[in-house]
């Protein structure tokens, strides 16, 4: 194993030549060096393994986000099913060969596509999954993943809560079962880091906003992810003021033929001055939290809406 030295060069007729430093460098001066440059490198490594990363990747019109504390990971959704290799390429990106919570909020493509093969080409810890009255193919793709792999799936309770790292996530819906519109029947998850919170909320809908405040929950959050990407039957205005974030999130892809966000959410977040992250305009964005702050990649989107 080669020792390190620090070079000090002189130059001799035309050409460079290296000496070693221990001629040149007194002790002390060595010393002094070598620890101004470690204890630089110790916090800068600190201060990053003690944040709270939150990706919300870009898929188009759908929904994929992964969350990072320590050496901790979740994913909430896993965009449709076409959209592996873009997921997967995200995360080995990252170094990420192991996830150790999936969510996966309601059985709909747009948020299960691509999740069995995300679990088959991964390291899984635990699958949560809502129960569903209806049996998609997107579903029985996960299932058939799943017990390939020998994992059981758990079907989370309002107000259960799980550790990610130094984060505490709660599960506020779905509060009941039996709903006729798939949305919501959507994991709502809130994610709370030092004094700072993130709501999530897969594609909840009005019912099931009604239901979290019926319970009472402590629905306040500094990020919301909005609901069902935008929809005019998502993020009312009672459920907003209960949230009153400062920063709103919306997946959602270019010029779809949904016609997500819609005009009068838009006019919401922009009369109460809710700063916007939007994946169609801004690609994919990352919010980063020290438990006090909450910082983004890029700078805030627009208020325009989908007509």
């Amino acid at each position: 194993m080669n020792k390190f030295k620090l070079p000090c060069v002189q130059k001799e007729r035309g050409t460079f030549i290296i000496k070693s430093f221990w001629k040149q460098w007194t002790l002390a001066a060595l010393i002094i060096t070598v620890l101004v440059v470690f204890t630089g490198i110790t916090t800068a490594k600190a201060a990053v393994n003690g944040d709270l990363k939150v990706h919300f990747i870009d898929v188009g019109d759908a929904d994929c986000i992964l969350i990072q504390q320590e050496n901790r990971t979740m994913l909430i959704d896993a965009g449709n099913n076409l959209d592996e290799d873009v997921i997967k390429a995200y995360l080995l990106k990252l170094g990420i060969s192991r996830l150790d919570i999936i969510i996966g909020t309601h059985v709909d493509e747009d948020h299960i596509g691509s999740m069995d093969a995300i679990i088959k080409d991964f390291d899984i810890g635990k699958i949560y999954m809502p129960e569903s009255n209806t049996a998609t193919k997107y579903l029985e793709d996960v299932m058939d993943a799943v017990e390939k792999k020998g994992i059981q799936v758990t079907t989370p309770t309002s107000g259960e809560t799980i550790k990610l790292g130094k984060a505490v996530c709660t599960i506020l819906a779905p509060v009941n079962r039996g709903y006729q519109n798939l949305n919501n029947y959507s994991i709502v998850i809130k994610v709370k880091y030092g004094s700072t919170s993130f709501l999530f909320t897969g594609d909840a809908e009005s019912i099931s906003e009604r239901e979290m405040m019926r319970r009472g929950f402590d629905l306040s959050a500094d990020v919301l992810k909005l609901g069902h990407h935008g929809s005019i039957r998502s993020t009312t205005d009672e459920f907003l003021k209960r949230v009153n974030p400062q920063y709103a999130v919306i997946m959602v892809g270019r010029n779809n033929h949904y016609r997500h966000p819609h005009k009068r959410t838009m006019e919401k977040l922009k009369i109460k001055g809710i700063k916007v992250y939007r994946t169609d305009e801004n690609g994919t964005v990352v919010a980063t939290s020290d438990g006090k702050n909450i910082i983004f990649n890029k700078k805030p989107g627009s208020y325009n809406y989908n007509k």
